[in-house]
């Protein structure tokens, strides 16, 4: 399965999810390494728009594509399995603790997870401490540039 990540270009190799370990996330508190990713190239985008200020168009990124063996996503959970309001921000602390349950038991490397951005569409998060972790192949780096539309609004004249 190919999945997709955006990150700055310095850290464009560094697949060990420290950023999320050190800052935490929706999908698990902090000192748990998590490497986020997702189904598709505009669901990254995204990612990255809602977490970035207003009038800040983000530069210097490259879209990762990572290929991940299929047949380690064995877990995914559904919008069924998962509390009221999920999604708000700031983060519920349940989802949290469902991932770091996920990650820390250590029995799957990859979970797929309902997106809090776009409904119907899914983050894969990627355990790097998982004994499979050395079948997660990067594919190949692109530069990314952000359409700024997404970023600065204009009044219309």
């Amino acid at each position: 399965m190919i999945v997709f990540r955006l990150a700055r270009s310095k850290f464009k190799n560094d697949l060990s999810g420290e950023g999320a370990r050190i800052a935490g996330g929706r999908w698990n508190s902090p000192g748990i390494p998590v490497l986020y990713t997702a189904e598709s190239r505009a669901l990254c985008a995204l990612e990255i728009a809602v977490h970035t200020p207003l009038k800040v168009v983000p530069q210097d990124y490259m879209m990762i594509s990572i290929d991940i063996p299929a047949i380690d996503i064995k877990q995914q959970l559904f919008i069924n399995d998962l509390p009221p309001h999920w999604q708000s921000f700031p983060e519920l602390k349940v989802t949290k603790m469902i991932g770091d349950q996920f990650f820390l038991e250590g029995k799957y490397l990859a979970l797929k997870v309902p997106s809090a951005i776009v409904a119907g569409d899914y983050n894969i998060l990627i355990n790097p401490l998982h004994a499979d972790f050395k079948q997660v192949k990067v594919l190949s780096f692109e530069p990314f540039e952000f359409d700024q539309r997404l970023f600065i609004k204009e009044a219309l004249a």
